[in-house]
């Protein structure tokens, strides 16, 4: 990809750059973009164009939907897609889950900055261990402060714990990581196997109605794109491993979904999974390229086993380079590719200054819901299904050409108020709860989710009850 930084007159002209950038990586019609139109004002504060991401990935989806529903006008809020990169939801009368007292945090190192991941309890434990010190912020500070950055990352990857020393975006296009993704396109993408019989058609009212989507990916990227496949009436069973959790994201990424547990290591429950995976139209995983591999199926084997099957990735660190099995999260990405660095320099800060949200993990969100929607309308056209892959690091670098000190300085989108809400309400496992209108309108399509939020694993292992 080139590195060239977009220096547009105006915020809309960003938005119509990544727009384009997003739509051709989907082997979208370029003709296609006139029919959407974009609405509201102001901004996320940040030095890139997060909320232009936000209009751009959201929008993009719009477009792939009305391709494949022959619908002819999209628009777009900017400003409610940027909000719906952050959090979406508001409780009636119960609580959200705090964070773990020990989670994510940077921390100084003998000569540099590193980020430590230590939100799930297994990935806390391995990073306390490398540290050899308590659970406890002023005693993790006082055990970083004895390393290298470099080693301390090594150490800590090595024993596997998710930590991620802060570069330059200089220093990370020297890196081996940093060239290979950056080489990569934003998209891979390859045809499948010849669909076989499928009881799936488009749906006027509900467009995804009827289509199988097994979903196993965690945290933002891949739930937020099968969250959205949920609103258009996709039937979404996200399988999770008995040891995982997400507390406080189950409000948000469970929301229209379908939610079991599986122990792939466990032959009965290995061959429940293989029946659904055969079962299913679309399969969406954030698991490391070469895990499924190991357990018998890799994406050619997932082909044969259902033809026909949109087959979709991710990963933190690109699917080239030395790090295409490291695990990632997208504050560790931007501490990588130098995200956190441009915007503690830019702001004088004596700390690294991340994005003001996880645009890294919503926008590749985004993007695959648009791959797959538009794979979606390929298989109707073609009959074969489509491989495709993302990472966090190759949407961020996407994001680092729109890097520019006076963006900070735009008008900042103005605070949630009540005409923002669904006149709704959600019923979710812990009680009433209040959403975000969704950003996008697909003529007089409607976005509703059929299942309320709900704690993980709370379903069994089929399709329907």
């Amino acid at each position: 990809m080139s590195t060239h930084r977009v220096k547009p007159t105006d915020r809309h002209a960003m938005t119509n750059h990544l727009l384009k950038e997003i739509w051709s990586s989907v082997q979208g019609k370029p003709s296609s973009l006139e029919q959407l139109s974009f609405v509201g004002s102001g901004s996320l504060p940040s030095y890139f164009a997060v909320s232009e991401l936000a209009a751009a990935s959201m929008g993009a989806a719009g477009l792939a939907l009305a391709e494949l529903t022959h619908n002819l006008e999209v628009t777009t809020d900017r400003r409610l897609a940027s909000l719906w990169f952050n959090k979406t939801i508001a409780p009636i009368d119960w609580k959200i889950p705090s964070e773990p007292s020990l989670g994510p945090a940077d921390y100084q190192t003998r000569d540099g900055w590193i980020r430590l991941h230590t939100n799930a309890p297994h990935h806390r434990d391995a990073a306390l261990h490398v540290l050899d010190a308590p659970a406890n912020r002023n005693d993790v500070a006082a055990a970083v402060a004895r390393w290298d950055a470099t080693e301390l990352e090594s150490a800590m990857v090595a024993n596997g714990a998710c930590a991620a020393q802060m570069h330059s975006w200089d220093t990370w296009q020297q890196h081996p990581q940093g060239q290979a993704v950056t080489a990569e396109p934003l998209l891979h993408w390859r045809a499948g196997t010849k669909a076989g019989a499928t009881a799936w058609s488009v749906d006027r009212q509900r467009p995804l109605k009827g289509l199988r989507v097994l979903d196993m990916t965690r945290v933002l990227a891949g739930p937020a794109a099968t969250r959205l496949l949920a609103g258009l009436g996709a039937t979404v069973l996200r399988i999770d491993p008995p040891w995982w959790d997400e507390p406080t994201g189950a409000p948000e990424m469970s929301l229209g979904k379908r939610c079991t547990r599986l122990d792939l290591r466990e032959k009965d429950e290995h061959e429940q999974w293989v029946r659904l995976l055969s079962e299913a139209d679309v399969f969406v995983h954030g698991y490391r390229s070469d895990a499924l591999a190991t357990l018998g199926f890799d994406a050619n084997q997932r082909q044969t086993l259902r033809p026909g099957l949109i087959d979709v990735s991710l990963n933190a660190y690109g699917f080239t380079g030395p790090w295409k099995h490291r695990r990632g999260f997208d504050s560790l990405v931007q501490m990588s590719m130098g995200i956190a660095h441009a915007g503690q320099q830019l702001s004088g800060s004596e700390r690294p200054l991340p994005l003001p949200v996880q645009a890294l993990d919503h926008g590749t969100g985004y993007l695959l819901a648009t791959a797959i929607l538009r794979a979606l309308t390929m298989r109707l056209e073609s009959g074969s299904g489509s491989i495709v892959n993302a990472s966090l690091a190759r949407t961020g670098a996407l994001l680092m050409q729109t890097l520019d000190a006076d963006l900070i300085h735009q008008p900042i989108i103005e605070p949630i108020g009540p005409a923002d809400w669904s006149e709704t309400l959600e019923s979710t496992q812990w009680g009433a709860a209040t959403r975000l209108k969704w950003p996008t309108t697909v003529s007089s399509l409607r976005m509703e989710w059929e299942v309320g939020a709900g704690s993980l694993g709370r379903h069994p292992a089929k399709w329907n009850d």
